[in-house]
């Protein structure tokens, strides 16, 4: 029976190295294929007919026009007459065509009839609201009133983040083929291969197993793509009314940003309560968030300080804007960037530098309290916090103002279930087959390198199938839980496949299999290196048939864990004339546990500080509130950072002893949580005043200025 855990730190040959993504040279060249590359033979093109208003009521449906058009070969009606639509660009009606211009004019063919209904479209106060304001949470810890009442000083502040909305470069679809009158090939841009087969199967009313879902490579998901949408669903249902052709729908540029799921927007009123030297006494809050007809759930607050007296009210503000979608650490970078602003403002009021108040009350973090004081002395010293930080306002001459900002975050992660298979041949090739997926974190070379690290064999040496739901199933790659999951079912069954490696080829090696070792493409005796067999020979001796082994994750042994923390450090530049905010340099340091590639998981915190600057500086999905129309559904002005905007980025993470113990944790999430509040911090710091919500565009960064008062924050 295998010891189900990871090799120590000085038997590790590839575990914790940075070893390049194995799937990098088919990606930069080119020859990587993603669904939306997938055009099989005789493909139709589907187009989709989208509700023009935020919400109304179909009364009349049209098809006959474009159904009569040459080229066509069939219409979807996907809502009916009478259905009720509940934001505009939902899917009403779609069709297939033998190419793309035909598919357009027939969708324009199309006549929809609708009766507009009341919408809410304003991301507004719960007191200007009315009846689209859900009723109010309330929570009250310990005794707030008494906490305020003996508090040195008291901060209040208003802060906020927008709606966003996801913008994958490759955008929402499929492609659709009816193999035969029960089989459906689906070429689905998705984060859940395995899961999505069963959501294909059931409003086909097929089985599940007659669904075959395929995906080599997708172009960005970040929790948007867990399972199949009404218009894969659209483009199944044409393929068959065509003859089972496969039908290709991906949507347009400005339906994906209007349709395919929104990040919800979180506003708070905050009072803090604190003494002079800094002690945290006291927090109120009175928050809101909308995110369409879900009302945007509840940022966590306050978040990570688990400040003794708290009273919270929140609101959801229901409205008609759109779907909202889990976006990357759902609720956290809305309650990160609140607390974490109201507690710098607290800091600033005092005159305390930040990274000492944030230290000083550092215990309210719970039982990472340790971690984030180590992180944030390595933080402090790789930006040069001591040296750079001055109170609010950089008093240097000239328009171009300097600061620093600093926040810190949490997730939990995890590991979902996860099953492989392990095939070893007697001639020693190797194949591991997986169901999963790789969103471009590195989940190929995560586990190639998992495998031949356990059988000591070099990476080119592993075979890897993935993204084909026909391999044994794995869990969708969200949450951040996809590296403990996969990792953990490859680590057991590359074990027990030794195993029994081991028991054919001890008796050769006059030993027993548990003094065996695999080192270097050998199987030798670990207290005699000499007597040995090179992996091929031990493999021959299994005979003419291949080992098959499973792994699963859950399994025995702890090989994943949970639960990590990081912090930032920002420095930025503000032109007070222009209102433009430049990065200088953003500092993130972070855990995850055991690290199986260093060079894939410093590239997700690159990746993270990325996105997290385009949702700290330009992101903000614009509503016009009189006809519920998105008004920059477009690459053009819907805005995302470019390579001059991002600044010098900086990652450490932290490994070794303490946390290597603690197993494979994911990392895909936290350390876009902290960039919006870190960013938004430093440039408090840089002019002196709080730009109160983000994006922190030139005209919000003006408009701060301008405030009587020259501070958010009121003593």
């Amino acid at each position: 029976m295998a010891d189900y855990k990871w090799p120590d730190a000085d038997k590790r040959t590839l575990i914790g190295k940075r070893i390049s993504r194995v799937d990098g040279p088919a990606k930069v060249s080119g020859k990587a294929k993603y669904s939306y590359d997938i055009n099989p033979p005789g493909m139709l093109w589907g187009k989709m007919v989208r509700c023009p208003y935020a919400h109304a009521k179909i009364t009349a449906i049209d098809t006959s026009a474009a159904e009569k058009m040459p080229g066509v070969k069939a219409v979807q009606i996907v809502q009916d007459v009478g259905a009720e639509i509940s934001w505009m660009g939902a899917s009403v009606v779609g069709v297939a065509a033998v190419d793309e211009p035909t598919a357009i004019d027939a969708a324009r063919a199309i006549k929809v009839t609708y009766q507009k209904l009341p919408h809410m479209a304003l991301d507004t106060d719960p007191k200007l609201a009315g009846e689209f304001a859900k009723p109010a949470n309330s929570n009250t810890a310990g005794d707030p009133d008494k906490a305020f009442s003996e508090a040195d000083t008291v901060v209040e502040g208003f802060y906020g983040v927008p709606m966003i909305t996801h913008c994958c470069l490759e955008a929402h679809g499929s492609v659709m083929e009816w193999t035969d009158d029960k089989s459906v090939l689906a070429h689905l841009s998705t984060q859940a291969v395995s899961g999505s087969a069963s959501n294909i199967a059931r409003p086909l009313e097929i089985p599940a197993g007659n669904v075959t879902v395929k995906q080599d490579h997708v172009g960005g998901g970040f929790g948007s793509k867990f399972g199949p949408d009404d218009w894969d669903i659209t483009a199944a249902r044409l393929s068959k009314k065509a003859g089972g052709k496969p039908v290709k729908m991906f949507n347009e540029r400005d339906a994906e940003l209007m349709v395919a799921g929104a990040r919800p927007s979180a506003y708070a009123r905050v009072k803090v309560a604190v003494k002079k030297d800094g002690t945290l006494l006291g927090w109120q809050s009175e928050s809101w968030s909308s995110g369409g007809l879900g009302g945007g759930g509840s940022p966590p607050l306050p978040y990570i300080f688990n400040i003794p007296n708290q009273k919270k009210q929140h609101t959801a503000i229901v409205n008609h804007v759109g779907p909202q979608r889990a976006w990357r650490a759902p609720s956290h970078p809305q309650g990160c960037l609140i607390t974490m602003s109201a507690l710098e403002d607290t800091a600033a009021a005092l005159k305390m530098d930040p990274l000492d108040f944030f230290l000083k009350n550092i215990d309210l973090a719970g039982a990472r309290a340790q971690v984030y004081t180590d992180e944030f002395k390595i933080a402090a010293d790789l930006i040069g916090w001591k040296k750079n930080w001055h109170e609010r306002g950089d008093k240097t001459a000239g328009p171009i103002k300097r600061g620093l900002g600093l926040s810190l975050h949490t997730w939990g992660g995890g590991g979902h279930p996860s099953d492989c298979d392990l095939v070893v041949q007697p001639d020693g090739s190797i194949e591991l087959k997986m169901a999963t997926q790789d969103l471009g974190t590195g989940t190929r070379t995560t586990l190639m390198i998992v495998v031949a690290d356990s059988l000591g064999l070099p990476l080119e040496a592993v075979k890897l199938s993935i993204g084909d739901s026909r391999l044994p199933a794995s869990g969708g790659s969200g949450g951040s839980t996809t590296i403990a999951g996969v990792s953990s079912s490859a680590r057991r069954a590359s074990l027990d496949a030794l195993d029994q490696i081991f028991a054919k080829a001890a008796p050769a090696l006059e030993a027993k299999p548990e003094d065996l070792e695999a080192v270097g493409g050998m199987v030798r005796v670990k207290s005699n290196p000499s007597k040995s067999l090179t992996w091929a020979q031990a493999c021959a001796k299994l005979g003419a048939m291949p080992i098959t082994v499973r792994g699963k994750n859950p399994g025995p042994g702890n090989l994943g864990g949970q639960g990590v923390g990081g912090v930032q450090m920002a420095d930025v530049s503000v032109d007070v004339e222009t209102g433009i905010v430049s990065i200088n340099k953003i500092v993130a340091v972070q855990d995850c546990g055991l690290i199986i590639d260093l060079k894939t998981a410093e590239s997700q915190v690159y990746g993270a500080l990325i996105m997290g600057v385009c949702y700290a500086l330009y992101e903000e999905k614009i509503t016009d509130p009189r006809s519920g129309r998105m008004l920059n559904p477009n690459m053009e002005f819907y805005k995302l950072a470019g390579i001059a905007d991002i600044g010098e980025l900086v990652v450490h993470m932290m490994t070794g002893k303490g946390y290597d113990e603690r197993g494979v944790i994911g990392l895909g999430e936290p350390p876009v949580v902290s960039p919006g509040a870190v960013i938004s911090n430093a440039v408090a710091n840089a002019i002196g005043v709080r730009v109160p919500t983000l994006p922190l565009s030139p005209d919000r960064v003006l408009a701060a200025l301008e405030k009587k008062g020259g501070s958010n924050a009121r003593i």
